[in-house]
């Protein structure tokens, strides 16, 4: 009986701890997802900014949106 709850348990430590590390990952890619278009749309000109209907202030909020 024991082994069986502690074998539960074990499988629901690494499930959740594979969940985690999962997570952490996806969490890390959209960030650098976010920076590229941060970077990118940093570059832009105000005048092609203004082509897309964003202004320099509006960059932040842009990149996080996937604008």
């Amino acid at each position: 009986m024991t082994t069986t709850t502690l074998n539960h348990t074990s499988s629901d430590f690494f499930s959740r701890f594979v969940e985690g590390v999962t997570s952490f990952f996806e969490a890390l890619g959209e960030g650098r997802r976010i920076a590229q278009r941060y970077e990118a749309l940093s570059r832009l000109s105000d005048a092609a900014l203004a082509k897309r209907g964003l202004t320099r202030q509006d960059i932040a909020r842009a990149a996080v949106n996937g604008r």
